[in-house]
């Protein structure tokens, strides 16, 4: 992999190679920000106020360290969907979804390595729409900024329905109204998203890491279990290494998606990295979360499946039984809310770094900084639970969404990243240009065929759940519905 020049502040990630911009500055904060001129859009401050008030907040924003990054990314990567790779396996067979798993996951890695690339080339690059104006112009960003808003507001939203669901398995009380539920999946949601710095919200990714690792473990140990005590033992697990002869190109594609979007940590690798104190230890990072994701998906995937079979639940704790699942999602409780949350605090900060760009407000610092920031979690966490309560095949809609904006975050725009930013000379100018090239355009064509047919994938699920009755009505108080 080529790795971009770099001869600059290490502190700050100032690149001065090919293509870089110069900055002295604290990063991310515009030069006139921290001259007089800074005034106009906070009459409040004097001028020296001001810059002292925007060098406290960018060192306060610049903390992050490539361990921190990596917990950030586990956060953001690794949530309970990981217990859906094992009906992956059910549908794709064995020894596809091994190959699938571990080859997206090295895909994954290679485009997050270009991320990090843009952003050591680029420096004021603060959020993945700032590296897509590079290439596509002010459309492109804007176009971009309201993908990326969108798709985690969703995923906010997915988060509060899971909520929902573990506690009505956990109580396993269906007299309770479901909506009690989602208001306190909400609440909880909201208020873990409330730390503003990745650097203090990397605390809470430890508990969630162990959470998800227990959940797992204590599935596949349970099912394990029941597979060897059950009549002929484990010789009797009716699994397959290769696909059923009955299975769909849409129910195949459907399965290869789940593994696809657990994968998709480069959305957030932009915001991120933009608080590392040494950008450049990003590689660290990403090859300590891919491989640990691809241990921790193939390992999950290929021993559920063979313990459970074709019948295996998703999420797959639910095949562990009645008194074990209930257990599993009491362990799993915390990475439910604390992956989800962590999707509200990047898109808050998204929102502030545009909005108040000339602003010392977005470093939420003081009390009307801290009024902003909780007014936008408990907005955008809000709109999350309303459009997931609203939409009856709400889990079914975002496979549609990430299928048509995860094709580009983690597949075709790195790629054009690569040719457009990161690719010195002409595409065969050495042996390593014509490589990476080839590389480049095989992670642009799956892209686009993650795009076309992911999408066809998910409207087919859309239709066949709506034809199957298991569509639950907008804002139903039926707990059975979420059972």
């Amino acid at each position: 992999m080529q790795e971009a020049p770099y001869t600059g502040n290490a502190q700050y990630g100032v690149n001065t190679g090919v293509n870089a911009t110069q900055y002295t500055n604290p990063p991310n904060y515009r030069l006139d920000d921290l001259s007089s001129d800074g005034k106009k859009s906070d009459p409040e401050l004097a001028p020296v106020d001001k810059t002292a008030t925007v060098q406290e907040g960018s060192e306060k924003f610049h903390r992050l360290g490539w361990k921190q990054l990596t917990i950030c990314l586990i956060v953001e990567a690794i949530a309970l969907g990981s217990l859906s790779i094992p009906s992956a396996f059910a549908t794709l067979g064995m020894v596809p979804g091994t190959i699938m798993c571990i080859g997206l996951g090295l895909v994954a890695i290679y485009t997050s390595y270009v991320v990090g690339q843009v952003k050591m080339r680029y420096p004021h690059v603060s959020h993945y729409s700032d590296a897509v104006e590079l290439i596509w112009g002010k459309f492109g960003a804007e176009l971009t900024g309201v993908m990326f808003a969108l798709f985690l507001i969703l995923l906010v939203g997915s988060h509060a329905l899971t909520g929902t669901i573990a506690f009505i398995n956990i109580i396993g009380n269906y007299a309770t109204c479901a909506l009690v539920w989602g208001i306190i999946s909400m609440i909880i949601l909201l208020v873990l998203a409330l730390p503003p710095t990745f650097h203090d919200f990397a605390w809470l990714g430890y508990i969630d890491f162990i959470s998800v690792i227990a959940a797992i473990l204590i599935t596949i140990i349970a099912t394990g279990i029941q597979a060897h005590d059950a009549p002929g033992g484990l010789s009797a697990v009716n699994w397959s290494a290769w696909p059923k002869p009955d299975t769909t190109f849409y129910q195949a594609f459907l399965a290869t998606t789940n593994i696809i979007f657990a994968y998709s940590f480069a959305v957030c690798q932009f915001s991120f990295m933009s608080e590392m104190h040494t950008p450049k230890d990003y590689v660290k990072s990403i090859w300590a979360l891919g491989l640990i994701e691809i241990f921790i998906y193939t390992l999950t995937g290929a021993l559920i499946y063979a313990f459970v079979g074709q019948e295996v639940k998703s999420p797959a704790l639910l095949s562990a039984g009645h008194t074990v699942s209930r257990v599993a999602f009491g362990v799993a409780m915390p990475v439910i809310f604390i992956s989800g949350s962590i999707n509200g605090t990047v898109v808050c900060r998204y929102i502030m770094d545009r909005v108040f760009a000339n602003s010392p407000i977005r470093f939420v610092k003081d009390v009307r900084g801290w009024g902003v920031w909780i007014g936008l979690i408990t907005i955008t966490t809000v709109i999350g639970w309303i459009i997931a309560e609203a939409i009856p095949f709400f889990n079914a809609l975002l496979g549609l969404i990430s299928s048509l904006f995860i094709s580009g975050f983690t597949f075709y725009w790195p790629a054009l990243f690569w040719f457009q930013l990161v690719k010195e000379g002409k595409w065969n100018s050495s042996a390593k240009n014509i490589t990476l090239s080839i590389v480049n355009a095989i992670v642009f064509i799956i892209g686009l065929v993650v795009l076309g047919a992911g999408t066809y994938a998910s409207v087919e699920d859309i239709i066949t759940q709506y034809n199957s009755g298991a569509v639950r009505s907008p804002f139903t108080c039926s707990a059975e519905s979420y059972a």
